[in-house]
């Protein structure tokens, strides 16, 4: 599993780099998705990633970027990301296109805490559910 850490990922997303096209960032969170997330990021919630996983792999055979993260990204971001790898070899897509895979380090926890206040790296963040955030780890 490699990993990213959330200056290199906002690094990307601020580059001329185009969001869905060179990089894709999968946000597996569930219920805990309200209050923020990283700008463009595709919310593919963990609970039902296994009903979409085949679109998934499909629709971003030419994607050169893709980052998977939760909340902590300790379980579910690298669960995804291991089951998205598994997924693409054995359906053989995209195998011509070189794709890194990637989990964001310490999930969007970090990622919020260090850039919330960046209109270009997360967006929709409400302070109320961040409130006690740190309660969470």
């Amino acid at each position: 599993m490699k990993y990213i850490s959330g200056d290199e990922l906002a690094e990307i997303i601020k580059s001329d780099k185009i969001a869905n096209k060179d990089y894709l960032v999968v946000d597996v969170r569930d219920d805990d998705y309200t209050g923020g997330n990283i700008k463009n990021a595709l919310n593919r919630p963990s609970r039902e990633f296994h009903m979409g996983v085949y679109d998934l792999v499909q629709k971003t055979a030419d994607v050169k970027v893709v980052v998977f993260h939760c909340a902590l990204s300790q379980m579910r971001g690298p669960k995804a990301a291991r089951i998205y790898e598994e997924t693409r070899e054995t359906l053989k897509v995209g195998q011509d296109k070189p794709q890194e895979v990637y989990v964001l380090r310490n999930g969007f926890t970090e990622f919020q805490r260090k850039f919330k206040d960046d209109a270009a790296l997360v967006e929709n963040w409400e302070e109320e559910v961040w409130a006690n955030a740190e309660d969470w780890s």
